[in-house]
């Protein structure tokens, strides 16, 4: 195996590993931002909207975190 060859698989390996986590990642993100939704609507007693909002909130922090990462990993 070339030098390039170990360089392109070192590279590949990096980006799955990077990669392989973005889906967890932006679960649990949006799980969390819906049961502190969920937890604030219960004390403002606004019901099931503070959850929905947890959740609206949750997705664009999480696209732009994961973003944040994967550029300042060269991925992007």
């Amino acid at each position: 195996m070339s030098r390039q060859e170990e360089s392109a698989l070192k590279q590949a390996l990096r980006a799955f590993s990077i990669l392989g986590g973005v889906g967890i990642y932006l679960v649990v993100f949006v799980a969390i931002c819906g049961f502190l939704g969920a937890w604030i609507g219960d004390h403002l007693e606004i019901g099931n909207a503070g959850r929905i909002i947890g959740i609206i909130a949750g997705f664009p922090a999480a696209f732009y975190t994961l973003y944040r990462q994967l550029k300042n990993n060269g991925l992007l």
